[in-house]
């Protein structure tokens, strides 16, 4: 099947598809077997055992690097799994620069783990290339940029820092989970990794847990394939199942979140009772610019500040809502409302959250696909 002339609509319901040999069926059936039948020691029909293949998982790897523009695409059980493999490419004494605003998980994961295995993380503000390049030294193999970044909706120049990753020979790893391959294509912007919790926009529908890694160089695929295949982080066939089928629709979704991300944000920015509004389409954004060059449109990820300090305030306003449900996680077709500092980012200390912006005030909404007047009513009565 031809995919290199199809329009975006067009890959998000055929990438990866193709039907049943046995059958017919047009649906990626879910192979649901842990070994397959060889015809003789090393002659089989390309898959040995479901914790390096499987079928299932195959389809949703060629769909995912179709839609990010790469060569090669690898599913594994969570994000978190998926930025583990790429971190498992370095070595004792190697250093990362990252931004200084990222989602807890990530935090954790750099500082508690990797951190005590002799891997050195520079946080620094990635919204100007040239603070990066002043943390880059000798040692620094890796570049992780997360843009929109979570839960501040940072904007970085991927384009800006990709060329400067590349003179230097340094890896450039993106994680694209807040835009989604709708939105942002950061290998087609010069990136080396894109990494995705799929369990966000990618599934789209709150009922599975699973990560994703593209890349363009055959190489790197297979280091990283041999990462996951000896660490055993990979998703089961169902998972694959799930997050195929949340891809047929995920242009229509993300415009849906799009208009009504809009609508909130402005919504927000006019009310008397909100200080500041976090949302990359908006002209007062912080590198709105460069968001504009580089991202087909804003998403739904939007964080709000109220006017007052209170930390009880917020939590009457998080816990008043009827159609955005208090709850961690984003991306699904219904709404969300989130309290970073206690539920997604409590990993990271205090004094750091407050130094990178973060404060305690914080309010993150995933806007859903709902109809926007209603999430408007519903945002008005809990903060009215």
């Amino acid at each position: 099947m031809k995919t290199k002339n199809w329009k975006a609509d067009t890959r998000y319901v055929h990438a990866g598809a193709h039907p049943d040999p046995s059958t017919g069926a047009i649906m990626t059936p879910i192979y649901q077997t842990s070994t397959y039948v060889q015809e003789s020691p090393g002659v089989n029909q390309g898959f040995e055992y479901a914790r390096s293949q499987n079928p299932t998982r195959k389809a949703l790897e060629e769909a995912l690097a179709l839609l990010e523009g790469g060569n090669y695409g690898l599913s594994f059980s969570s994000g978190v799994a998926a930025t583990d493999a790429v971190i498992k490419l370095l070595a004792v004494g190697d250093e990362v620069v990252c931004g200084n605003d990222m989602y807890g998980g990530t935090y954790r994961q750099f500082t508690k783990i990797f951190q005590r295995l002799g891997i050195t993380f520079h946080m620094v503000n990635t919204t100007d290339a040239a603070n990066v390049a002043k943390a880059i030294t000798p040692n620094t193999k890796l570049i992780w940029l997360e843009t929109p970044t979570n839960p501040l909706m940072n904007v970085s120049d991927i384009e800006a820092i990709a060329t400067l990753a590349k003179k230097q020979g340094i890896l450039l790893a993106v994680d694209n989970t807040f835009a989604s391959p709708a939105l942002q294509q950061p290998i087609l912007l010069g990136a080396d990794m894109v990494m995705h919790s799929a369990t966000k926009y990618l599934g789209g529908h709150s009922d599975v847990i699973q990560g994703a890694l593209v890349v363009k160089d055959e190489s790197l695929r297979d280091q990283l394939h041999f990462i996951q295949k000896s660490s055993g982080a990979v998703p089961g066939p169902m998972d694959c199942f799930l997050v195929l089928r949340g891809l047929k629709t995920l242009g229509l979704r993300m415009k849906a979140h799009n208009a009504n991300g809009e609508k909130i944000a402005n919504w927000l920015v006019a009310h008397p009772k909100v200080k500041k509004v976090y949302w990359p389409g908006l002209a007062s954004h912080h590198n709105h610019l460069v968001a504009k060059k580089q991202m087909k449109g804003f998403g739904g990820m939007i964080s709000f500040e109220l006017t007052g300090d209170s930390i009880e305030e917020t939590k009457r306003v998080l816990s008043a809502t009827r159609l955005f449900s208090l709850a961690e996680s984003l991306g699904g077709v219904e709404s969300l409302i989130n309290h970073p500092a206690t539920m997604t980012h409590a990993s990271i200390p205090q004094e750091e959250r407050i130094k990178n912006g973060l404060s305690d005030t914080l309010i993150r909404l995933s806007v859903g696909i709902e109809d926007a007047d209603d999430l408007i009513e519903d945002l008005a009565q809990a903060l009215g």
